[in-house]
């Protein structure tokens, strides 16, 4: 029987505070149960065991990161909204590192086509590149780019990797600048002869463990 004022939202939720302040591989019932001071088999009332609590933190996370995302880029185009969506997306990586991590996980492809955030990470990162005139496969190739570059930046960022005097923040501004002027001149698929994947692009995002 599941314990009183246990619920599903509410274990993950804790889930995820508990990531950002231990590290996110540091997820286990164990610890969990702990938080809430029961014993382990609590909470298999609500998750199914580890693996579900962490894609269920995973989901929930990327929930969080899109609508920070959706917010910051409301009623901007072109280089504005990029800049507003990378700023988000860093911001988010930076506050909650634990959760961050979540959203890296590959997830199994049923439970994206599920989740409507994940639909809406889609729509919003689409929607930016084609304002940029992009279409597939390009718009795949131009949605790597940016998650890597963003990604990376973030991980080297977060781990002190940045060793020269040059401040971090001029020098992400400059990447960002640089990211929007690589989408003004992308070189489409018709000028270079190949075939485009055909890939879902962001949704890519959950599930190729996503980088390639």
């Amino acid at each position: 029987m599941a314990r009183a004022g246990l619920t599903t939202d509410r274990v993950v939720a804790a889930a995820a505070e508990l990531a950002d302040e231990v590290g996110f591989d540091q997820i286990t019932l164990s610890a969990l149960a702990r938080r809430f001071g029961v014993k382990d088999a609590s909470l298999y009332a609500h998750v199914q065991g580890v693996r579900d609590l962490r894609t269920r933190l995973a989901l929930f996370a990327g929930a969080e990161l899109i609508e920070a995302i959706a917010a910051a880029v409301a009623g901007r185009a072109g280089k504005d909204a990029l800049a507003a969506f990378a700023g988000a997306y860093r911001e988010y990586a930076h506050r909650h590192p634990g959760r961050y991590a979540a959203t890296q996980i590959r997830i199994d492809q049923a439970l994206v086509a599920d989740s409507p955030a994940l639909r809406r990470t889609a729509e919003i990162t689409y929607g930016m590149l084609r304002a940029y005139g992009l279409a597939e496969p390009d718009l795949t190739d131009a949605v790597r780019l940016l998650r890597s570059t963003f990604h990376g930046y973030c991980v080297l960022e977060a781990a002190g990797g940045f060793g020269a005097p040059r401040d971090v923040q001029l020098s992400w501004d400059r990447t960002v600048e640089a990211l929007h002027r690589t989408l003004e001149h992308w070189p489409r698929q018709e000028e270079t002869g190949e075939k485009g994947t055909g890939e879902n692009g962001p949704a890519e995002q959950r599930t190729e463990k996503t980088h390639d």
